[in-house]
Formats: C-alpha cells, structure tokens, sequence
C-alpha cells in the first residue's frame, strides 16, 4: 500500500467505475429515471390525497425527501459492486499491487459522487416543473445540496463496506434490497404525526428522516417536524449521521477489502 500514490490510485479508481457506467447506458438510464419517476408517481399520486400540517403544497414537502432517498440509493450499487469484485477475484488481484487501498476506494465512492450530482440535476428540474420551489436563497440551497452529496457519499462507503463483508453478489443484491423500507420508514413521504408513537420514533431517527427535514429547513419548503431530537436539529442531526457513518464505513471497508477472499 502507498500512502503517496493515493490520489492517483483514487483517480484510477473512479475512471474504471465511471467506465461501468460508460459502457452500462442500461445502468446509467436506470439511475436518472427512477428519481424522475417518482417525482410524477409520488408527487401526483399521493399529492391528491396528502394535505401537509401547517399548509404548503405536498410536492415542495415531498422533494427534499426524494432527493434524500436519491442519496440513499446509493448503498445497493455499491454494495452489488463491493460484493462482485469480491467474488470475481478483482479484490484479490488489486490487493496484490502496491497501491493504495484507501484511494481505490475513495475513487470508488468519488465516482457515485459524480453520479449522484447528475441524477439530481434533472430530478430538480423535474421538482421544479412540477412546482417544487426554492424559497430560502441560493446560499442555504447550496447548503442542501452539499449535505445531500455528503449523505450519499457515505452512504456510497457503506455501500461498499457492506458489500466487501457479505463477498457474493447476489447474496448483496437480496440485502440491498432492505433499503427499501428504510426508505419507506421514514418523514420523506408523509409526516410522522401521523404515525404510532414507537414508530413515529423510528422514523424521527432515521438519517433520510434527518437529511429529508434538513432539506426541508435549508430550501425553506413546508416541514412537519416530529417531537424527537433530530427532527427538531435537522441540520446538525443529518452532518452528525454523515459524520457516523463515514467513521463506521470506511474503516470497515478499508478493513473488509484487506480480508477479503482470506
């Protein structure tokens, strides 16, 4: 491993993922059709029958939230990728030259990172057309933006520790598919209010229900804010959940990638 090499490797690293996508137009397509799928789906669908708490139009409650599990989406990829190049001998044979492990995975997650900033480019515009609106300046908006990049970036890295722990592809495929209703458990869709004590709980503390209402405060769109910590601290509750996670993940990551295959 070289310390000094880093950088390089972490390019290196990217480039080859940023390939995949490259050469996977499927895969590309899938990443920004989703996200404006469910802007019409979400926002139509339960925006005739949602009324949001406070007042406000249910697509502005609702885009901070998709944006949110945009970043959220980043664990599956991930994990699928971590876990296939566990199992097809690509860990091995990269573990085996002097590079650095560190950077190639910090170019791995660089590379979702630049993925996830071009899904969310037209999942705005579409927000935008169908009537989100940006209400506090541009100053607090870029704010937002960044800490949705932060969530997926480690989101990205959990990703890929959770991937490089598991070691087969389609075992990764069936767990990454849990993020759904995490997703799902969450304010991005409907306020916890709402919900039974115990799972209004849940759902308050969940980092996309952090992110979603720091979101919410930094666009300046109607919030339903819950009683528990993190929805009345959205904005240091999600930086404290990126915080979490990144300490978590990349030493796990770093740490599964010299094992695996052992």
């Amino acid at each position: 491993m070289s310390v000094t090499t880093m950088p390089l490797d972490a390019a290196a690293s990217a480039r080859r993922i940023l390939l995949v996508y490259r050469h996977s137009p499927g895969l590309l397509a899938s990443s920004l059709l989703v996200p404006v799928a469910m802007v019409g789906v979400f926002g139509y669908v339960f925006g005739s029958a949602m009324s949001v708490p406070g007042g406000g139009g249910y697509r502005e409650f609702l885009m901070p939230g998709l944006f949110a599990l945009v970043a959220l989406n980043a664990v599956l990829p991930a994990m699928v990728g971590g876990a296939r190049d566990a199992g097809r001998g690509v860990t091995d044979r990269l573990r085996s030259m002097s590079v650095s492990r560190l950077g190639l995975l910090t170019g791995q997650a660089l590379a979702d990172l630049l993925v996830a900033a071009a899904v969310l480019v037209p999942t705005a515009l579409i927000g935008l057309a169908a009537g989100w609106r940006i209400r506090s300046g541009p100053g607090p908006a870029l704010g937002a933006f960044g800490l949705l990049l932060l969530f997926r970036f480690a989101c990205g890295w959990l990703g890929t520790a959770l991937g490089l722990l598991v070691g087969k592809e389609q075992t990764a495929g069936q767990l990454g598919a849990l993020t759904i209703p995490f997703g799902m458990l969450t304010s991005a869709f409907v306020p916890t209010g709402g919900m039974p004590g115990w799972l209004a709980a849940l759902a308050e503390w969940n980092p996309v229900s952090a992110v979603t209402e720091a979101g919410r405060q930094l666009f300046g769109n109607p919030s339903a804010p819950g009683g528990a910590w993190p929805a009345q601290h959205p904005v240091a509750a999600a930086l404290g959940w990126c915080a979490v996670l990144l300490a978590c993940a990349v030493p796990l990551a770093v740490r599964s990638f010299a094992r695996s295959g052992r």
